[in-house]
């Protein structure tokens, strides 16, 4: 009989340290987010649409080395690579990135590209609004992931075309 008490009072123990929480959750303001008015705030660590990096010169940082394309699990990189002139530099290796295209219907976030990449030329930025009707849309070429060029580069860097002289 005594254990048949014991079993109800720490059942009923339990009840009350259960609704004890509760209430006291019930107490602490709502944390909400005003979102699409207000601005999302995201982690550091989210996962977003992947930006292609430039360095302090403009200069793409991609030198097209397919590292990423090889890491990534779900094969959505695609990238074709082209030399750099003396009259073109695109980026600062010997290739660059001519096309670069992620599609986004089979990209599944995981950060194996952004891993692999020896430059830091790709990463994750914060976008995340890229839901569409139309599949199409949804294959991001590199304008599109592309970072603003910085102020102060002067980017593509070509070379000087010699001054003719008039003279004979």
């Amino acid at each position: 009989m005594s254990s048949k008490i014991s079993e109800v009072l720490g059942g009923a123990a339990a009840i009350a340290k259960g609704m004890g929480i509760t209430f006291m959750e019930m107490l602490q303001p709502t944390i909400t987010e005003d979102y699409p008015e207000a601005p999302a705030k995201f982690q550091e660590r989210f996962r977003g649409v992947h930006e292609l990096q430039r360095d302090e010169n403009g200069l793409e940082k991609c030198v097209a080395c397919f590292l990423c394309a090889a890491a990534c699990p779900a094969d959505c990189i695609y990238i074709e690579a082209a030399e750099n002139t003396d009259q073109l530099r695109i980026s600062g290796g010997e290739r660059y990135a001519k096309v670069y295209n992620i599609d986004y219907n089979r990209c599944i976030f995981c950060g194996f590209c952004v891993e692999a990449c020896p430059t830091d030329a790709i990463t994750h930025g914060h976008g995340f609004e890229i839901a569409s009707y139309n599949t199409s849309t949804l294959i991001y070429r590199k304008e599109q992931m592309l970072v603003p060029i910085p102020k102060g580069a002067h980017f593509p860097l070509k070379a000087e075309e010699p001054v003719e002289s008039g003279g004979h």
